[in-house]
């Protein structure tokens, strides 16, 4: 079975029939979801969904484009919903220069606040970097990173940075973006990561996969994304499934 190790089903995209998607997951081969929050007021709706459906696990964290969201409470809460035992990491946190960028230095502050927290809790962190490659590496390894370990979600860095996030024991996830046209980068970086540091992801609802580009994303398109790195690891999807499930069970202690 396939595990989709990244998705957001709390997203308004998903009101108006996320009960009846969600039920026909494992008729379609999807047997485990991550299910990250972004922000402390998911939380409990993240909590609820785990509780309801047996192969859905969650995380909780703040986001980088909700560090404006980060208070005084914000670190309490994170501790007292990751007691819960569908709660398996802490995310997704980290940095995004994309969409935000006159904020750096709370983004930094925040990420690093809670790569600390996860040492403490023993947990995997969700690692979110867009356009931020030299400073979420500096953070990760200014705060140990590798006492807690996780996976770079999305992965949209270089091959050569694959060599020292495999060093610290973590995971990277590829997903739809590995599928389109011009994915140079996405392919020349999965070829570099080792079959045991693979994960798969959908980031429902948004970055569907080819042939689905356009749509609405769902954990029902994460079987194109196994078929393409099937397709770049040069073994078969099945191959790739097997692994990358185990892979996923493994970084979230399953």
């Amino acid at each position: 079975m396939l595990f989709d190790t990244h998705a957001h089903y709390n997203d308004e995209q998903f009101d108006g029939d996320r009960d009846a998607l969600l039920a026909s997951m494992p008729e379609n081969n999807v047997g485990l979801i991550m299910n990250p929050a972004t922000k402390a007021d998911e939380f409990d709706y993240v909590t609820a969904m785990c509780e309801k459906y047996p192969f859905m696990y969650g995380a909780v964290g703040i986001h980088p484009e909700e560090v404006n969201t980060f208070d005084g409470t914000s670190l309490d809460m994170i501790r007292r919903y990751a007691k819960h035992e569908k709660i398996r990491a802490i995310g997704e946190i980290g940095l995004d220069y994309y969409w935000v960028k006159d904020n750096k230095e709370l983004q930094k502050c925040v990420l690093a606040e809670q790569v600390d927290i996860a040492r403490e809790l023993h947990l995997p962190v969700i690692i979110h970097d867009r356009e931020a490659h030299g400073d979420t590496l500096d953070v990760l390894r200014e705060h140990k990173v590798w006492e807690c370990g996780g996976v770079f979600h999305c992965y949209s860095g270089s091959a050569e940075m694959v060599r020292e996030i495999i060093d610290w024991g973590m995971y990277i996830g590829f997903g739809g973006a590995l599928t389109f046209k011009k994915a140079q980068k996405p392919i020349a970086a999965a070829v570099a990561v080792p079959l045991d540091r693979l994960v798969i992801e959908t980031d429902s609802p948004y970055m569907a996969p080819v042939p689905m580009r356009g749509k609405r994303n769902s954990s029902l398109y994460v079987k194109y994304v196994a078929e393409k790195l099937a397709e770049v690891k040069g073994v078969s999807a099945e191959e790739i499934e097997r692994i990358t499930f185990e892979n996923g069970r493994r970084l979230y202690g399953i």
